[in-house]
């Protein structure tokens, strides 16, 4: 098993007689289903849809005071806490920025041999493993402890990659993708029975009506990889932006309609003056036309 501390993120708690109604009343996930141990993925949206910050979400048991706690981006934690503070009006709820104190981890490739109070499983997808919360300067106490191999944050970035989970600032840009097109909905970051939460027509009609035409999906590399950000070409049109890269895999934010188009005509896809692929054509294929019918 590996570990691995991931000075990347932060963590915002949200504490309070009515934690769990308010943040459930914003987020695109249900936090009335979140116990200890147990963990969720979701983002808190504009009301136009998009995702302001998206993060994994667990509740803290007794023992540590109880509360929400939230795993996001470090840079924007304090951000995430302003813009929860934004709705607070009379509700009886705390927002603290853990950043300065509370770490993250994530432990992969095998069973924890113990459990720590504050971990739990990544929503996502069972291959990403274990998140754990703790201070990062107890790095290898916490490897020890669930007996794991402390390991540099690079290589859990191209874990993630090959595990194709979209990572915000690079594979995407806050406040300007919607949560289709960063999988939210494939990666079981929206629930569709929930009540009302910010940003919520705009993410059900694009799920009832299929209008999803820009998906992230895993590229494939036969050589050096393009800087991210790079364009990607079909000719000499734009099909998408080449995301996160790790050996010889990445990510691509891509329009599938037009990336079909040119399967379909055989077109070769670059970006930076190097040729990549798709890791799954026929994927795409079938979701360009789902959301035509």
């Amino acid at each position: 098993m590996k570990a691995a501390f991931l000075p990347d993120r932060g963590v915002v708690k949200v504490s309070g007689e009515d934690a769990r109604n308010f943040l459930n009343g914003l987020v695109t996930t249900d936090v009335t289903k979140l116990k200890p141990g147990e963990g969720r993925f979701g983002a808190l949206l504009t009301p136009q849809g998009k995702i302001i910050v998206d993060f994994l979400i667990t509740e803290a048991p007794s023992g540590h005071g109880g509360g929400f706690l939230l795993d996001c981006p470090r840079a924007l934690a304090q951000t995430l806490a302003t813009k929860l503070g934004f709705y607070k009006l009379r509700a009886k709820v705390a927002l603290e920025n853990l950043a300065g104190s509370l770490g993250v981890f994530a432990a992969w490739d095998g069973t924890p041999a113990m459990q720590p109070d504050l971990a739990f499983g990544d929503p996502r997808a069972g291959e990403l493993g274990v998140r754990i919360f703790a201070p990062g300067d107890l790095a290898q106490k916490v490897a020890d402890l669930i007996g794991a191999e402390l390991v540099d944050a690079s290589t859990y970035e191209a874990h993630r990659i090959a595990c194709g989970a979209p990572r915000g600032g690079m594979d995407f840009i806050y406040g300007d993708a919607f949560p289709h097109e960063t999988n939210m909905d494939r990666l079981h970051g929206v629930d569709f029975d929930k009540g009302c939460y910010v940003g919520q027509e705009v993410v059900s009609r694009m799920q009832h009506r299929g209008t999803a035409r820009t998906r992230t999906v895993k590229i494939l590399l036969d050589g050096p990889s393009p800087e991210t950000g790079a364009t990607i070409l079909a000719g000499d049109k734009q099909v998408g932006t080449v995301g996160s890269t790790a050996g010889g895999s990445g990510l691509a934010l891509v329009r599938i309609d037009r990336v079909a188009d040119a399967l379909i005509a055989g077109q070769p896809l670059m970006a930076g003056g190097l040729s990549l692929r798709l890791a799954d054509p026929d994927a795409v294929l079938k979701a360009n036309k789902q959301s035509v019918a």
